[in-house]
């Protein structure tokens, strides 16, 4: 199973990267591929950008795709959303399983993901078979929000992983 990570933090390498990539490491699967957003900078702009194209290519061929983003305004980053806008409406991320990753600093939040999220990776073709997590900028030591999460989902998203990557037969699998 080959997992890539998504993050839309504009602060790269964020405490958001680290949660996306604990849950992608608790998935298994082969060597994970993360991707922060804040690193294509004005690429993002650039329909031609070669490392922009790189990340849409990896993320279209990944088998599950951890999409995260802390919560700004109570919904996703803008940056998100201006990378998957560059993807096509129902084919973009078809035969990916996405996992949608919300971070925030109040519990009040915690529907983000699952209310705006991941309704956006459905319409760009993901399956996504799980509820979108939620994790706090700062648990208490007792938390297992993340460790419950993995332990309730991972064998639904293995179950959910097929033999395609955006809707083509992908080499190697």
């Amino acid at each position: 199973m080959r997992i890539s990570v998504l993050v839309g933090n504009p602060r790269p390498r964020s405490g958001t990267w680290d949660a996306a990539h604990r849950i992608a490491a608790g998935l298994g699967g082969d060597p994970v591929h993360g991707w922060d957003l804040a690193d294509l900078g004005p690429g993002l702009l650039d329909p031609a950008d070669a490392a922009t194209r790189t990340v849409e290519e990896d993320v279209c061929s990944a088998d599950v795709l951890v999409v995260a983003s802390p919560t700004y305004k109570a919904t996703f980053t803008g940056l998100l959303k201006l990378f998957l806008d560059r993807l096509p409406t129902s084919t973009g991320l078809e035969g990916v399983v996405a996992v949608p990753l919300m971070r925030g600093g109040s519990p009040a939040h915690q529907l983000a993901g699952e209310l705006h999220l991941k309704p956006v990776l459905v319409e760009l073709g993901a399956t996504v078979p799980a509820p979108a997590l939620f994790v706090l900028d700062k648990p208490a030591p007792t938390d297992t929000t993340e460790h419950d999460w993995l332990a309730r989902w991972q064998g639904v998203i293995e179950r959910n992983v097929g033999p395609v990557g955006c809707g083509r037969p992908v080499s190697g699998r």
